[in-house]
């Protein structure tokens, strides 16, 4: 606990606020005879800055939202199990949400729609109610996912991303929320943390110890991807790793057990809106990292199959150790569901990320998820355009390619449902 309650010596600086009108062509760096590195950093924080905002400006104008594709039919009916000739029959006679018209003539839906057939046909058949409407039912307790490692490049954000997506298209109700200071969530989401997020609109607001705290209600934001709300990241967060050593400084009464309950208590706020809630942890194991632990009900640990990320893993979850130990020595209580490691980017070509996989099932068995996560270039295209591979439309990519990797992360994501009607006692 001495090494994690460390109070932190500096203080991170904030990115400012920059509105420059730059082209998409970047400015050449000047050299500046012997300036100091860490104006050099500063500066060329500021010189990305504004041309990642002056290539944000011409791809997405400034009056312009992120938006979601629509539906087809055959799309449609494999979401909510309603056969296409029903669909088909409805929009011919006028019932139920009535769907746009493409140039082919092709019937189209909007996830709003989807979700608005969803509450139809739950309300006409009760029987089969939760077949339709998954949401949670009385009993059901919020499920609150965390997916981490510390280890960079192991597709925490991916899978995040692509979790929260394949659940909000199946009907559950999601809260993302972007613990990494590095925001890559946010930005899947279409929030530019430089640009969108303000002072005390991340999850530090709901966190903090002062009297500028909020109720977690007031960050949180809807998405323009129906059934998901998001609490956005940016730098700022990191100000929870360096006020909760101060605060602990000053020994006050509950101290040593509140800090790593305050994401919890936060999320019990609002807990009758969701269904799922994810957290995209940072690579770090912080105070940020230790909160989410504590208040998740799965934990979701992600792994690049190579040896390094695996020698990573193993440092990760001794400390991941050490941190449960101090909870319990808190005399707090964890009541996770399940814990599963998720193989991601993986080429099952390559002899020696198969091996690597194959000692991970043979040490964790059922532990690892059996589906795994493959490496692709739809994914890499989809993640250029900070998209989902549920985002693409039809001609992104080359369609043996994009059905090949969707399959993928079906599979991975369908199996992690399982996990949660599990808990929930769900057959």
């Amino acid at each position: 606990m001495a090494n994690l309650c460390r109070a932190q010596g500096v203080k991170p600086r904030m990115a400012r606020q920059r509105g420059s009108e730059s082209t998409m062509v970047p400015q050449a760096a000047t050299t500046m005879q012997g300036e100091d590195p860490a104006d050099k950093i500063v500066r060329h924080a500021g010189m990305l800055s504004d041309h990642l905002q002056a290539r944000r400006k011409q791809m997405y104008p400034p009056d312009a939202q992120k938006s979601l594709r629509h539906f087809m039919i055959h799309e449609v009916s494999r979401l909510t199990s309603i056969p296409e000739s029903t669909l088909k029959l409805m929009s011919n006679e006028g019932k139920g949400p009535v769907p746009a018209r493409l140039e082919n003539n092709h019937r189209a839906y909007t996830l709003a729609q989807i979700n608005a057939l969803r509450e139809l046909f739950a309300a006409q058949r009760p029987a089969d109610a939760l077949r339709f409407l998954p949401h949670r039912r009385d009993g059901e307790h919020l499920q609150i996912l965390a997916v981490a490692n510390f280890k960079g490049g192991s597709a925490k954000t991916t899978t995040s991303a692509h979790l929260a997506h394949y659940l909000a298209l199946h009907g559950y109700r999601v809260l993302a929320i972007d613990l990494d200071p590095q925001a890559s969530l946010s930005a899947m989401f279409g929030a530019q943390p430089e640009m969108d997020v303000q002072h005390n609109e991340t999850i530090y607001a709901a966190l903090r110890y002062d009297d500028e705290r909020r109720p977690i209600s007031e960050i949180i934001r809807p998405t323009y991807f129906t059934g998901i709300d998001l609490i956005p990241g940016n730098i700022e967060v990191m100000e929870y790793e360096h006020e909760t050593p101060r605060f602990l400084s000053k020994r006050q009464a509950g101290s040593d057990s509140i800090f790593f309950e305050r994401l919890r208590l936060a999320l019990a706020e609002v807990e009758d809106a969701y269904d799922v809630v994810i957290l995209d942890t940072p690579p770090s194991l912080g105070f940020l990292t230790l909160g989410a632990i504590y208040a998740a009900t799965g934990l979701l640990v992600t792994v690049h199959p190579a040896m390094l990320d695996v020698m990573s893993m193993s440092q990760f979850l001794l400390m991941m150790g050490d941190l449960i130990s101090v909870i319990r020595d808190a005399g707090a209580t964890m009541s996770q569901d399940f814990l599963r490691y998720v193989v991601t980017r993986h080429d099952p070509m390559d002899q020696s990320q198969v091996h690597v996989v194959t000692m991970l099932r043979h040490l964790f068995t059922d532990d690892v998820l059996t589906s795994t996560a493959v490496e692709s270039a739809a994914i890499e295209t989809a993640g250029l355009a900070k998209r989902t591979l549920y985002e693409l439309e039809p001609g992104n990519i080359s369609a043996a390619t994009a059905k090949r990797a969707r399959e993928s992360i079906d599979a991975v994501n369908d199996q992690i449902l399982s996990l949660i009607k599990r808990s929930w006692g769900r057959a």
